[in-house]
């Protein structure tokens, strides 16, 4: 190691002013280049992103709290007997859904069989099973058809909270 720096102190003295200007101006270049490539542009790229995650994670936490009020809604009502939420999902499906979808009683549970319904009404008859019957789907074999329609079968717990 001496003996480099010595190497090197040796060529310094050697140097003609102008040539030790231009090598401390190039020395200098790349010590400003570096210090921008390596500490001042990730730097300023992370800021100029930051603006849009903080927005990005706002809104996720606006709808985490709109879930987290539905849950608690949700989780208020009272307890409905699987009956009760039976009679209320029958007369749903025949409201909503028609004669494209039929319900059965498998045990605690009931299934939904449908054929050719359209996927705002299923949707809809969800929300409504959900708050209404407090019914939560389990269990779900969806197809799409040609007809932009859906055919398959859910299978819901009654009474869940």
């Amino acid at each position: 190691m001496n003996d480099l720096l010595a190497f090197l102190q040796t060529r310094w003295k050697g140097m003609a002013r102008q040539e030790q200007r231009m090598l401390l101006a190039a020395l200098t270049t790349l010590g400003v280049a570096g210090l921008w490539w390596l500490g001042l542009a990730p730097a300023l790229a992370t800021l100029r992103l930051a603006d849009g995650q903080h927005l990005a994670l706002d809104t996720q936490i606006q709808q985490m709290r709109r879930l987290q009020a539905e849950a608690r809604t949700l989780q208020a009502q009272p307890q409905l007997a699987p009956d009760d939420a039976r009679r209320l999902l029958d007369s749903s499906v025949k409201q909503q859904l028609g004669a494209s979808a039929q319900l059965a009683m498998v045990g605690e549970q009931v299934r939904l069989t449908f054929k050719g319904v359209a996927p705002e009404a299923l949707a809809q008859w969800l929300a409504q099973a959900r708050l209404n019957a407090r019914a939560v789907p389990v269990e779900a074999h969806l197809m799409h058809t040609e007809a932009g329609t859906w055919d398959g079968k859910l299978l819901l717990n009654l009474g869940a909270r």
